[in-house]
């Protein structure tokens, strides 16, 4: 297995725009595999954030692509997202998904000095990585209100679920980055360290409880008066990836 010190992360320019395909169908194969959704983009897209300098990508020493992420911006700037983070699955779970979080994170903040940086995310991984960066987990209504931000969860099998608590809640957690008023990485880090166990009781609580008016849903639309149960058995079959 290869460690994150056998990896080259640079900032994509254009000579990275021929990975732009693999890429986009690495992020929706590894979307379908999770049951979770991701905001699709096109290879036009990707290729588009390299030439602006505002995406990373990932190469292991024999110059075999393994990882890409890209910055999106929202409300005029205000808000900054790393968006988009896919790692190989040749090249996981070798460190190499910290390394592009930590160098998209740098660029960011190079970039967009100002700008707050938040991610959503429904893995214990991701909220580990985010928090040794500094991130803080924060409520939906401290991110981007931008319609255009949110437009892009509707290829999230989630999605209803967003949307029936009016954008305030979902399976995602919600992390942010404010420049102007955060702690220091140590402190996240260690105030993650410590509630480990309880961030990870609360997600699988969270996920039943609001999973749960949907699972009724799919018990109610399998009676002969149900009427058809074909977007939440769809939803159930990602989602759990039966």
């Amino acid at each position: 297995m290869e460690t994150q010190h056998q990896f080259q992360v640079l900032v994509a320019n254009e000579s990275h725009l021929s990975f732009a395909q693999i890429i986009c169908d690495e992020m929706a194969a590894s979307a379908k595999a999770r049951g979770t959704g991701i905001a699709k983009r096109s290879p036009e897209y990707i290729q588009q954030k390299m030439r602006e300098g505002k995406a990373v990508i990932a190469f292991n020493q024999d110059g075999i692509w393994a990882g890409f992420c890209y910055i999106e911006t929202w409300s005029h700037g205000e808000y900054v997202a790393n968006s988009g983070l896919i790692v190989s699955p040749n090249f996981r779970k070798g460190g190499l998904a910290k390394a592009i979080k930590k160098k998209i994170f740098e660029l960011s903040r190079q970039t967009f000095p100002e700008s707050k940086i938040f991610g959503l995310t429904t893995g214990l991984a991701v909220m580990k990585i985010n928090s040794d960066l500094g991130y803080e987990p924060v409520t939906y209504s401290e991110l981007t209100q931008d319609e255009a931000f949110w437009a892009g969860c509707k290829s999230c099998v989630n999605y209803d679920i967003l949307m029936s608590k009016e954008r305030k809640n979902c399976l995602c957690t919600a992390m942010l980055y404010d420049p102007k008023d955060h702690y220091e990485p140590e402190e996240t880090k260690e105030f993650f360290e410590e509630k480990k166990s309880v961030f990870e009781r609360l997600l699988r609580i969270k996920q039943w409880k609001l999973l749960k008016p949907f699972f009724k849903e799919d018990k109610d639309s399998n009676t002969p008066s149900g009427g058809g149960a074909g977007k939440i058995k769809s939803f159930f079959h990602y989602f759990f990836n039966l």
